[in-house]
């Protein structure tokens, strides 16, 4: 599982950053990064592809990762 926060939230263009909240934990749905951009779900529930450069990667161990996963997913419901 991989985990990003949110560091900032410039409109670009076409990608709306409403459902961003800054120093927010997202999780990744896909590990692929295509053309610069993440899967995540963000503060609507839903996922959507975001530049990666409005992120920054957290390494997090897998016990912990677990648990974030669990509470992020009841978070979003």
């Amino acid at each position: 599982m991989k985990f990003v926060v949110c560091m900032e939230k410039t409109a670009l263009g076409d990608f709306s950053t409403d459902d961003l909240t800054i120093g927010r934990l997202y999780e990744v749905v896909s590990d692929i990064e295509l053309h610069g951009m993440l899967r995540i779900i963000d503060d609507s529930g839903e996922d959507y592809l975001y530049p990666a450069k409005l992120f920054e990667q957290l390494v997090v161990p897998d016990g912990t990762a677990k648990r974030l996963h669990h509470i992020i997913g009841v978070r979003v419901k």
